[in-house]
C-alpha cells in the first residue's frame, strides 16, 4: 500500500470508518450533482424542442395553442425567479462547496489529509496477494 493511503499512526478503526462514510456521502452528493446537471441540460434541450413544436402547431393551423406554448413555456423559470443554471450555481456555491470543505477539513484534521483510507484498507483485505491484477499499486 502506498504512503498516501496508509493510515497515520494512532488513527483508530472507528475514525477511519467515519471518514469513509463521510467520503461515501460526498460521493453520493457528487452523483446527485450529476443529476442536477443532467436536469439542467435536459430542461434546456426541451426548451429548444418547444420551438419546433410551436412551428409545427402553427403549420397545422393551431395558432392559439402555439401562442400558449410560446408565451407560457418557452424561456419560463423552472422555479420562481430561476432557470436551471441559477439553481446549479446556488447549489455549487452553497451546499456542495460546504460539503466538500467539511469533508476535506475532517480528513486534514484526523488523517493528515489522506483520502480513501477505508477503501485502501478494504482493497488490501480483499485482494489476492501475488496474483496478477491484484497488485496493491
Amino acid at each position: 500500500m502506498d504512503e498516501n493511503h496508509r493510515r497515520p499512526a494512532g488513527l483508530d478503526d472507528t475514525t477511519v470508518e467515519a471518514l469513509g462514510k463521510l467520503s461515501e456521502a460526498l460521493e453520493t452528493t457528487e452523483h446527485a450533482r450529476g443529476h442536477l446537471y443532467a436536469m439542467h441540460q435536459l430542461t434546456g434541450a426541451a426548451d429548444f424542442q418547444l420551438d419546433e413544436a410551436v412551428s409545427l402547431l402553427r403549420e397545422a393551423g393551431h395558432d392559439a395553442l402555439a401562442d400558449r406554448v410560446e408565451e407560457e413555456l418557452i424561456g419560463r423559470n423552472v422555479i420562481p425567479g430561476r432557470w436551471t443554471f441559477q439553481i446549479i450555481e446556488e447549489y455549487d456555491d452553497g451546499y456542495y462547496a460546504e460539503f466538500r470543505a467539511l469533508e476535506k477539513a475532517a480528513r486534514d484534521e484526523l488523517a493528515a489529509g489522506r483520502r480513501h483510507l477505508y477503501e485502501a484498507e478494504l482493497k488490501e483485505k480483499r485482494r489476492t496477494h501475488g496474483r496478477p491484477g491484484h497488485e496493491s499499486r
